[in-house]
């Protein structure tokens, strides 16, 4: 059972540390394909974000989101693996920012292509946001281990 679990993690481990490698080898001076990507879609998110709840989101360099971001992925999968749930938050905090801005199906006419194939990534990834709250979830259900006490047997004269 040990050797299953820990295979289970690595292979859904793997999904994030495999991104964060390609994503790193990529990354360059001005963050890479994955910062030209976000940028567009970033500014979209943070002129929604200003115009309904009427706050001012802070200017942020792409290149630093991007850069956090393989590190949340990187250092998440790499725990996740070892069965930290430090990991799982790790990895569930970066699809908790990054999948809203990424897979913006609510910009789209429900008509158009676009809002098909990013509407299936965004439920894709809330499926995988589910496995990582059913994860900590166990992990925390799990009582840990107690030290037994020695009885002190008395002694017969």
């Amino acid at each position: 059972m040990g050797f299953m679990s820990f295979l289970g993690r690595a292979l859904f481990a793997s999904i994030f540390i495999l991104s964060a490698y390609q994503e790193f080898n990529e990354f360059g001076v001005d963050g890479g394909p994955a910062a030209k990507a976000f940028r567009p879609k970033y500014n979209i998110f943070t002129k929604h974000v200003s115009s309904t709840l009427g706050i001012k989101v802070p200017k942020v360099e792409i290149k630093h989101l991007i850069a956090a971001g393989i590190a949340m992925k990187g250092i998440g999968g790499t725990l996740f693996i070892m069965g930290s749930s430090a990991g799982a938050s790790l990895l569930l905090l970066h699809l908790a920012f990054f999948t809203p801005i990424l897979y913006d199906f609510y910009n789209y006419d429900v008509e158009k292509p676009q809002y098909t194939q990013l509407f299936n990534k965004f439920t894709q990834n809330l499926a995988v946001v589910g496995a990582l709250i059913f994860f900590i979830a166990m992990k925390n259900s799990i009582p840990k281990r107690q030290r037994k006490k020695k009885v002190n047997k008395t002694k017969t004269i």
